[in-house]
């Protein structure tokens, strides 16, 4: 069985970091692509950054240069290093494989960026 938990959110300043993870459990993190995704009040969910099994990355232009995603394999953990928030930033921030399954979806990590 497959279960996703994100940590490491909350309330920051512009201009602030924050580090978000995920630990896996499962047999998930072993073979396959995962990502950060976000949702933001009244807008859809949306992938933000990808890391396949050898540390490839892509990330959305929104974040590009500001948040770095990594994963230890070793762990079965994924991280996403968040720089120069902006209050646009503010979401629920979820981990997910990619493409992504719904029935894998955990309760996410609050990030509020505001002053």
């Amino acid at each position: 069985q497959v279960q996703l938990v994100e940590s490491g959110g909350g309330l920051v300043q512009p201009g602030g970091s924050l580090r978000l993870s995920c630990a896996a459990s499962g047999n998930i993190f072993s073979s396959n692509a995962m990502g950060w995704y976000r949702q933001a009040p009244g807008k859809q969910r949306e992938l933000v950054a990808t890391i396949n099994r050898p540390g490839g990355t892509n990330y959305a232009d929104s974040v590009k240069g500001r948040f770095t995603i990594s994963r230890d394999n070793a762990k079965s953990t994924m991280y996403l290093q968040m720089n120069s928030l902006k209050p646009e930033d503010t979401a629920v921030y979820y981990c997910n494989k990619v493409p992504l399954r719904s029935d894998y979806w955990g309760q996410g990590t609050q990030v509020t960026v505001s002053s």
